[in-house]
């Protein structure tokens, strides 16, 4: 629990590194910037969230004016969400803001256990992608 407070996972209105910006968008942000557009039913598997939430995710970021979405050309009933350029900065403010809190974090590990602690988060994160 401690963690979980120390890193502001309790917090739903705002990112780890401080944004304010609720987790889930920033994460959906984070995804769709990766590869530039991304199709809905694409976001709503790689965040593992219902589609019904990605669906007011979605509406919640476009209001911000951060996406655009438009019918998937191969495919009518498909959604393509699209960076728009104010869409691209807000991306790239939250990766920096993301570098600059784990940077700072890690650099507070003693060089001696840093990649162990690394490999162990890296563990950790494994194990939780693996069904019950």
């Amino acid at each position: 629990m401690r963690f979980i407070r120390n890193f502001g996972l309790h917090q739903p209105d705002r990112t780890p590194c401080g944004q304010p910006l609720p987790v889930s968008e920033a994460h959906a942000l984070a995804e769709i910037a990766r590869d530039g557009h991304l199709r809905q039913a694409e976001l709503t598997r790689r965040l593992r969230l219902e589609k019904s939430t990605i669906s007011r995710l979605v509406t919640n970021l476009e209001r911000r004016g951060w996406i655009t979405r438009q019918a998937a050309s191969e495919d009518g009933r498909g959604v393509l969400l699209q960076l728009t350029e104010a869409g691209v900065t807000a991306a790239a403010l939250q990766a920096e803001a993301r570098r600059t809190r784990f940077t700072t974090l890690l650099a507070r590990i003693p060089d001696d256990q840093r990649a162990s602690v690394v490999h162990a988060l890296q563990t950790l994160a494994e194990a939780a992608d693996e069904k019950p």
